[in-house]
C-alpha cells in the first residue's frame, strides 16, 4: 500500500494512485490544477463576482426573480442563498425533494427562505419511481446510487428556470471543499441511459414521472441559454467560519457530515459505501480541506480514526430506511452480499454496444481487456 504524503488518499482507496517524487499523489495535483483554474483571489475574485451579478440584476430587471437556487439546506446552498440576499439578488429558491429530507434539513430551509425573505418551489419526485429506482440499484450492486437524485435535480433545476424566465442558476459547487474525488467513487451523472438499463433489468414500475435527461431535455437544457454560476470559488470560503456565519445569521444547525441533510445520503456515505464499497468519502473530503489549508493533515488523520456513524443514530437510520424501502434486514444484507458491478456493465449513453446490441454477449470480454490493460473501465 503507497499513501500520499500530503492528503490522506492511500492504494487503497485508488488503486491507480500515483505518487510524484515527493510523494505528493495525482489527487492532489488535480486539485492544485482546479484551484489555479477556477479560484479568483483577492480584486480579481471581487470583479468577477460584482460584473457577473450586474449581469443577473440587468436581465432579471422587471422580472419577479433574477436568478434561481437550488436549496438542499446543506452549507454550500445555504451559503449561497445567503450571500446572494447580501449581493441584492431576487432569487427564486427551489427544493428538490427525494422523500428523503431530515428534519433539520426541513427546518432549515424555512429558516433560511424566512430570514432572506425569499420564494420557496418545492419539487416533489413521484416516491413509489424513485424507490423503485432506488432498489433497482441496490440490487444491480453498482456504487453510485446518488446518480438517481443528482440526475433528476439537473434537469429539474433547468425546467423551473426556463419556465421562470431566469438565466441564472446559483450553484454550490466549488472547489475548496469539493475537489477531491476517486474518479471510480462516483458514476456519470447524466447518463440516462445507464439508468434506464440498470431499471429494465432490476425494476418493477412504469417509469411515468421521473424527470429523464434524454435526448431531447438535454437538447432543451443547450437551447435554454440558462448558465450555472458557482460564485463560491470567487470569495473567501472557509467551511467552519461559513457554519458560524449561517448559525448566528440563519438559525441553522449542523448536520454533522457532508450532505448529511439527507437521512439517505448518511445512510449510504456512512455504512453502505464503506462495508460494500471499500469506500470511506470522508478521505476525499479531508484531502480537499487538506489541500485548501483548512485542514491539517495531522487533523485529518485523527479525525478519520473515528467512525464514520453514531451507531445510536445508525440503528435508527438502518430502521428507518429498510422501512421506507420495504427491505427486511435478511433482504437488505443479502443485497449487501452481492458482489460489486461496474456501472458499465449496464447499457451506457454514446456505448458502442448501446447502438450495435447484437454485440452485448462480447462486452463481458471487453471489459476484461480493459482491466487487464489499466485501463478504466
Amino acid at each position: 500500500m503507497i499513501t500520499c504524503k500530503n492528503c490522506i488518499l492511500d492504494s487503497n482507496d485508488d488503486p491507480n494512485l500515483i505518487l510524484d517524487e515527493n510523494g505528493v499523489c495525482n489527487h492532489c495535483h488535480w486539485y492544485y490544477s482546479e484551484a489555479a483554474y477556477y479560484l479568483k483571489q483577492g480584486q480579481e475574485g471581487e470583479k468577477l463576482l460584482q460584473e457577473t451579478v450586474n449581469a443577473i440584476k440587468e436581465y432579471g430587471k422587471n422580472k419577479q426573480y433574477d436568478c434561481l437556487i437550488g436549496l438542499s439546506g446543506g452549507v454550500d446552498s445555504s451559503y449561497v442563498a445567503y450571500k446572494a440576499k447580501q449581493l441584492g439578488l431576487r432569487a427564486l429558491c427551489v427544493h428538490f425533494d427525494n422523500g428523503w429530507n431530515s428534519e433539520q434539513a426541513v427546518m432549515n430551509i424555512h429558516h433560511i427562505v424566512n430570514k432572506l425573505g425569499f420564494d420557496l418551489s418545492t419539487y416533489v419526485i413521484n416516491w413509489e419511481e424513485f424507490k423503485d429506482l432506488q432498489l433497482a440499484y441496490l440490487k444491480a450492486s453498482v456504487i453510485d446510487i446518488e446518480v438517481l437524485t443528482d440526475h433528476a435535480i439537473y434537469g429539474t433545476m433547468f425546467k423551473i428556470a426556463k419556465d421562470n424566465d431566469i438565466k441564472y442558476v446559483l450553484g454550490g459547487h466549488n472547489v475548496v471543499t469539493e475537489g477531491v474525488l476517486p474518479y471510480h467513487w462516483t458514476y456519470n451523472k447524466k447518463d440516462y441511459i445507464n439508468i434506464k438499463a440498470i431499471h429494465k433489468k432490476y425494476g418493477e414500475k412504469a417509469l411515468q414521472t421521473y424527470p429523464f435527461l434524454d435526448k431531447k431535455m438535454k437538447k432543451f437544457i443547450k437551447a435554454s441559454g440558462v448558465e450555472f454560476v458557482n460564485y463560491l470559488n470567487w470569495m473567501p470560503y472557509v467551511k467552519d467560519d461559513v457554519k458560524e456565519v449561517l448559525k448566528k445569521e440563519l438559525d441553522w444547525q449542523d448536520y454533522g457530515g457532508k450532505h448529511y441533510e439527507s437521512i439517505w445520503t448518511r445512510f449510504y456515505q456512512g455504512y453502505i459505501l464503506p462495508v460494500k464499497f471499500g469506500v470511506d468519502k470522508r478521505k476525499a473530503h479531508y484531502a480537499t480541506l487538506i489541500c485548501s489549508g483548512q485542514m491539517t493533515r495531522e487533523q485529518a488523520l485523527e479525525e478519520i480514526r473515528k467512525p464514520a456513524y453514531d451507531e445510536a443514530l445508525f440503528q435508527v437510520d438502518k430502521e428507518f430506511v429498510l422501512k421506507k424501502l420495504g427491505l427486511s434486514n435478511q433482504e437488505f444484507d443479502q443485497i449487501m452480499k452481492l458482489p460489486v458491478r461496474n456501472h458499465r456493465e449496464f447499457d451506457t449513453e454514446g456505448s458502442f454496444f448501446h447502438y450495435y446490441p447484437i454485440l452485448k454477449p462480447l462486452r463481458p470480454l471487453w471489459h476484461t481487456f480493459k482491466k487487464l490493460s489499466g485501463k478504466p473501465v
